[in-house]
């Protein structure tokens, strides 16, 4: 059922996971129009799991492929819809990932986007996990 509505229920996607979430807000087609669907996205947040281990002081790790992402020569950083995830993420707290790193992150970052093979870099640091 695909129906439109002049009315729609706003969602983020998850900068992390990316799956879609209500952020509570509802869009309101002034013209009263059938133009929207039933969700409507309208931008970048962090879910309810990932919200909380970012106030616990955690960063996500997210690994992306370069060679897939479509970020331009020019610029320096990825934006989150030009990454392309392979599906692989690890949570550091904060402390760590700046110490291990070597980088100044700042306060309000909840994830970075890391080159493949970061993540397992950083498990063999830490060794084997026990059962």
């Amino acid at each position: 059922m695909d129906e439109k509505s002049h009315v729609s229920m706003e969602q983020h996607l998850c900068l992390v996971c990316g799956l879609g979430f209500d952020t509570g807000g509802i869009l309101f087609d002034r013209r009263l129009r059938q133009s929207m669907k039933r969700h409507t996205v309208t931008g970048w947040g962090l879910c309810a799991e990932h919200r909380r281990l970012f106030e616990e002081g955690f960063v996500a790790l997210i690994e992306c492929d370069p060679q897939r992402s479509g970020v331009p020569a020019d610029q320096d950083h990825m934006r989150p819809e030009q990454a392309w995830r392979t599906g692989r993420l690890a949570h550091l707290k904060r402390e760590v990932l700046v110490r291990v790193a070597n980088v100044a992150l700042a306060p309000d970052v909840p994830c970075v986007f890391v080159e493949p093979g970061v993540i397992e870099r950083l498990q063999a640091m830490v060794g084997p996990e026990e059962d």
